[in-house]
C-alpha cells in the first residue's frame, strides 16, 4: 500500500469556453486592479494583433508590455521583466504566450516579493543541484492571469525553470503561489501558434503524462489523469495536423496539457525525459516541446528493464498495437513531421559525453525509475537517441 499527501496548487480559477478579453476583463474588474503589466512573446505582440487587443481591453489600467523573454528563459531577461513591471508599479501580472513567458512570470512575481534588481540576486532563490531542495522565499504579493498558446503547461504548476547561460543548466525556482493564480483557456488564440511549436508541445504534455504515471511516486488521483491524457491527445494532435483551424481539436489538446499537469501540481517527480530536456534546452538551445521528441522514447526503452508492467498499461491507453509505447511515441512524433533523434536538433555523437554530464546535475536524475548513478548511465540514454 503506498502512502502519499496530495495538495492542489494555489490556482483560484482555471476559466475555459470564454474569449481571453472577455475573462481578463472580468478578472481585472473582480481584482480591482489599477496596474496591469503584460509579459508576451515577441511574436505574439509584433506579429499578430492579439495583444494590442489585450492592452485595449485593459485600456488606462495598461501599465506596460514586455516582450523580450528569449526561449528558455534567461535570468537576465527574468531580472530586466521584473525591474519593469516593479517601475511600472505593477499590481497584476498577464502573461500571454508560452512556456518561456508563462516561466518568467512566476519568477517575476517571486523577483518582486524577494527584492531581487540584479541577476546575482536569484542565487539564493535557486533550488539546490541534484535532489531539489528549495529554500524559503517570500511569497508572491503580485500575481498572475496566464493565457497559453502553447501545450507546454507551466500555467499549472508553481515550479519554474530558468537558464542559466554561464553554466548552460536551467535552475528551478518554486512557491505553491507562484502558479499563475488564474489561466483562461482559449483555443482560438493558438491559432496564430505555429504548428510546430503546437505540436511538439503537445508532445511535451504527453511526456508530462507518461513520466508522471511511471513516476516513483506516481499518486492515484494524478494516474487517472495521465491515462486521460493519453486517450485524448494522440488523436486531438493528428487532428490538429490535418485540419489547423479545428477549434474542438485544441480545445481538445488544451484539456489534456491541463490533465498532464496533475501530477507535477502536487510534486510528483519525473524523470530522464525532463531532466535531459532541461539541459537540451538551456545548453543546445534546443525548442522546449522538441525536447521530448528526441528524448521520451528512448528514456522508455531504457527504463523497461525496471517498469515493463507499468509501460504496457501506457501502451494499451495509448492503443498501440503490441506492450511497447516507445515505438507509437515515436511513430506518432514523427508522423507530425516532427525530430526523433538528438543528431536531427544538432546534437552530433562527439557531444553527447559532455551533455550526460551536465544532466547530473538536473533534480531529475535522481528520480528516474532506472537508478542513473552517474553519466555514463545517462550516455546510454543518449546513445539511443542519438
Amino acid at each position: 500500500m503506498r502512502a502519499g499527501i496530495y495538495q492542489p496548487p494555489k490556482i483560484e480559477r482555471i476559466i475555459f469556453g470564454k474569449s481571453y478579453l472577455e475573462a481578463v476583463r472580468e478578472l481585472v474588474d473582480e481584482l480591482g486592479a489599477q496596474r496591469v503589466f503584460v509579459i508576451a512573446s515577441r511574436t505574439l505582440n509584433r506579429q499578430t494583433a492579439l495583444v494590442q487587443n489585450l492592452r485595449d481591453a485593459l485600456g488606462a489600467r495598461h501599465c506596460g508590455t514586455f516582450d523580450e523573454v528569449p526561449a528558455h528563459t534567461p535570468r537576465e531577461a527574468v531580472v530586466q521583466a521584473a525591474n519593469r513591471a516593479r517601475e511600472a508599479g505593477a499590481d497584476l501580472l498577464v502573461c500571454f504566450g508560452g512556456g518561456s513567458q508563462t516561466d518568467a512570470a512566476k519568477v517575476i512575481q517571486l523577483c518582486l516579493s524577494n527584492e531581487v534588481r540584479e541577476v546575482a540576486d536569484l542565487d539564493p532563490l535557486r533550488a539546490s543541484a541534484g535532489p531539489a531542495r528549495y529554500p524559503k522565499v517570500n511569497a508572491p504579493t503580485v500575481r498572475t492571469i496566464a493565457i497559453p498558446t502553447t501545450m507546454s503547461a507551466g500555467e499549472f504548476n508553481a515550479y519554474a525553470g530558468v537558464s542559466n547561460r554561464t553554466t548552460g543548466v536551467k535552475e528551478s525556482f518554486h512557491h505553491r503561489s507562484a502558479v499563475p493564480a488564474y489561466v483562461v483557456l482559449d483555443p482560438a488564440v493558438t491559432l496564430a501558434t505555429p504548428a510546430e511549436l503546437w505540436l511538439s508541445t503537445g508532445i511535451r504534455a504527453l511526456d508530462h503524462a507518461v513520466e508522471g504515471y511511471l513516476s516513483i511516486d506516481a499518486q492515484p488521483f494524478s494516474q487517472a489523469a495521465d491515462l486521460q491524457v493519453l486517450r485524448l491527445l494522440p488523436d486531438a494532435l493528428r487532428r490538429c495536423q490535418s485540419e489547423p483551424e479545428d477549434l474542438q481539436a485544441r480545445f481538445d489538446c488544451q484539456m489534456a496539457m491541463w490533465l498532464s499537469t496533475v501530477g507535477s501540481q502536487s510534486g510528483v517527480n519525473k524523470g530522464a525525459s525532463h531532466a535531459i530536456g532541461h539541459i537540451l534546452g538551456s545548453w543546445a538551445g534546443v525548442p522546449h516541446g522538441i525536447t521530448s521528441c528526441v528524448t521520451l522514447p528512448s528514456v522508455l526503452r531504457y527504463n523497461a528493464e525496471v517498469n515493463y508492467a507499468e509501460q504496457a498499461i501506457v501502451a494499451q491507453t495509448l492503443g498501440a498495437p503490441n506492450d511497447d509505447p516507445a515505438d507509437f511515441i515515436e511513430k506518432l512524433i514523427a508522423d507530425l513531421g516532427l525530430p526523433t533523434r538528438l543528431s536531427q536538433v544538432g546534437v552530433s555523437a562527439d557531444r553527447l559525453e559532455e551533455l550526460a554530464a551536465l544532466c547530473m546535475h538536473d533534480r531529475w536524475i535522481p528520480t528516474n525509475p532506472r537508478p542513473l548513478p552517474d553519466a555514463t548511465a545517462v550516455l546510454e540514454i543518449l546513445k539511443l537517441a542519438a
